[in-house]
Parts: structure tokens; sequence; C-alpha cells
């Protein structure tokens, strides 16, 4: 693959965290905008991309439960991770103050995390909700609009020409994403690095008792879980792809999503998933990826 240019599809508009995501795991890719989630899985299965960049969990925000259900409509490998500090920074057309500002517009788990600080910054704006960071900024340069701000990065202001009133105002300095990289193959486990092994499970019956056993079948081995979520689809089928890629509609109380620190090479592994399919109805392994071991560093500016 070292030959071509790789091409990531990532959702947004240029300039948005899924971009800066996508060139942190691929310094040299061609970066392909997508203006939905799916839009993106559908660029890798249709080989118009190579790789997806999927933001999965917010340090402050938590999970962001849509992709996880997306991962499961579709057949695409999880092949890596990238750590992206996110620095947010108050955008808006060049000349204007803060004072004349009406309102702030950004993706709703920017406005969140910046909550506090545009009440110390003396803004008092009504907040709007859009569909991504820079295309906040992108709307606000392409309308002239000089009563509005945005909450993006820093390059979309390079991108949009507009000023930065104020930088690096998310309101938790370690405000950190997680993304994943999506393949339609998987990659080789080894076991020369640390990896980490994303899987989702169901069962029919009997709740608790078998999520106590899948733990139970971790813990025995010293494999340690990084994440468990739960999603509940008591009343609406989730559509499942098969192996055959045809979606069928399945009820399950519960979905179960676990990460955990160990390849698919490692025979632990093997064997914990191994003991996890006697008693569940539906596993799948979402991906075996090395880790992103970056360390976070909240206080550098990109």
């Amino acid at each position: 693959m070292h030959g071509a240019q790789l091409r990531v599809a990532y959702q947004g508009v240029p300039g948005a965290y899924s971009e800066a995501a996508a060139g942190k795991a691929y310094p040299k890719c061609e970066a392909i905008p997508c203006d939905q989630f799916e839009v993106a899985f559908q660029a890798v299965e249709l080989w118009i991309a190579d790789r997806a960049v999927l933001p999965v969990e917010n340090s402050l925000g938590g999970s962001i439960h849509r992709n996880y259900d997306l991962l499961l409509r579709h057949r695409l490998h999880i092949v890596g991770e990238v750590q992206l500090p996110v620095h947010h920074c108050l955008l808006a057309l060049p000349g204007v103050r803060k004072e004349y500002l009406t309102r702030v517009i950004s993706h709703p788990q920017a406005l969140a995390q910046c909550e506090l600080t545009l009440t110390k910054l003396g803004l008092n704006v009504a907040r709007e909700a859009v569909d991504d960071t820079a295309g906040a900024a992108e709307y606000i340069s392409s309308n002239n609009l000089r009563d509005t701000a945005a909450i993006a990065s820093a390059r979309a202001a390079d991108l949009y020409n507009l000023q930065i009133l104020s930088s690096g105002i998310q309101d938790d300095s370690s405000n950190v994403t997680r993304f994943v990289m999506l393949a339609r193959e998987p990659i080789i486990p080894r076991t020369d690095r640390p990896f980490k092994t994303s899987i989702v499970f169901a069962h029919d019956k009997g709740g608790t008792s078998v999520l106590f056993k899948v733990l139970s079948a971790f813990a025995f081995r010293n494999i340690s879980l990084t994440k468990i979520e739960s999603r509940p689809h008591r009343n609406r089928p989730i559509r499942l792809v098969d192996d055959a890629n045809v979606g069928t509609a399945k009820h399950f109380e519960y979905m179960f999503y676990v990460d955990f620190e160990a390849s698919m090479a490692d025979v632990r592994a093997q064997n914990a998933l191994a003991e996890v399919q006697e008693f569940t109805s539906f596993l799948r392994v979402l991906g075996s990826y090395p880790m992103d071991m970056t360390p976070w560093c909240p206080s550098r500016e990109d």
C-alpha cells in the first residue's frame, strides 16, 4: 500500500478534527470529506477510499453510540486507533469583536465542552448546534456572518479565513477524542507490540448473568478491559450484517461492546473468546489492532 497514496474517508469538511485524526494515523494520506458517517463507511465498501476514520469516544462526552451501531451494520474492520487532543478555538470573521456576537455555532459536543469558558468570556450568546465544527466555520465564512462565532480548530480558522478570538477554550484541558480506523480487510494481529481487540456480543436470554460470565472469562486470564458499554435494544431490532453481507434484523435485549488489551494472536485472547462464544448468541470481533501509545499532551497547542 506504500506506493499509492492512502485515501482516508472522514465525516465533515476540511479542518474537522476527524481530518486531523486521519492525518495523525496516516501522515501522507489523501483525506476524503464525507457529509455523514454512513457515507464514510460506504466510501470504503465501494473502494472509493481505503480507510475510514470514525470518532468513537471523547474523554468528556463519553461514547458516540451511533457510530458503534454503524460498526454492526457494516462489515468493516477496525485496523488502528488514534487519540487526538482536542483544542477548541472561538472563531469569527476578521474585525469582529466579542461584543458584537449574538450566537455561537458548533457541533453539540463542542458546545458542551466549552460551556463554562463561554460564560467566563462574558459571552451572552445563543448556542446553536450544527453537524460539525469545521462546517460551522465554513458556514460563517461563506455567508459573511458578522454576528456569529464558531467553535472549531485553529486549522479551520486558516482554511476559512477567520480570526481566532480565543484559543484553548475547552473547559477541561485533557479533552481527548479516540478515533478508530476502518478497512475492508482486518490486519494480521501480532504479539510483538501492544494490541487492543474490540468485540461486540449479545444474548437472547438472561441479561446480566451473561455479562458476568464474559467478564470472568477475561479476568481468569488476566486480560485487562479498557471499555465496556451496553446498548439497550429492547424494543427495536438492530440490523446486523453477517459474513455473507446480508443484513438481518435481530432482537437482542442488550448489545455489549468490550475493548480489551490483548492481540487475537495471543492464545489467552483466543481461549477467552472461545469461552465467550459458548454462552452468547452473537459474537463478533470488530478488530484487533495496535494500541495508540502516544501520550496525551493536553497543554500543547497543535
